[in-house]
């Protein structure tokens, strides 16, 4: 079964390093929550880790069909319920300039159904944390 790995690394008291590949993303929390804000907080990284996946799948399916649909924009909104906080919902918006809505409408359902981590989210998954 494939695994995908990435890996952390502190960068200063607040803030950390995300490194996928030679890909690299700063973690850090806003100042109003005693971080330095160098880079967004983990949970709008979720959003935006659930929006690239799903964008990347929608202009995969886009390019593979050749459709006439250009300037694709997607916006995703999560809410944050509960002690502790986590997300109840999220919900990706769409906007694109498309010669057929139909068409846009069949390939958004294509892209959320192909998403990792769309899917990922849908069915829960394990998530533990131990000391190595």
């Amino acid at each position: 079964m494939p695994v995908i790995t990435v890996n952390l690394s502190q960068q200063s008291a607040t803030a950390t390093e995300g490194v996928a590949r030679n890909h690299k993303v700063q973690i850090d929390r806003p100042e109003a929550k005693g971080g330095t804000d160098t880079g967004m907080m983990g949970g709008e990284m979720l959003l935006i880790a659930l929006g690239g996946c799903f964008n990347s799948n929608l202009l995969e399916a886009i390019r593979t069909r050749e459709a006439d649909i250009s300037n694709v924009r997607v916006a995703v909104a999560g809410t944050l319920e509960g002690t502790p906080k986590r997300f109840t919902a999220a919900e990706i918006q769409v906007s694109a300039d498309a010669a057929d809505r139909a068409q846009l409408e069949k390939l958004v359902v294509i892209a959320e159904r192909a998403c990792i981590a769309a899917n990922s989210l849908k069915a829960g998954m394990d998530v533990t944390a131990k000391v190595v």
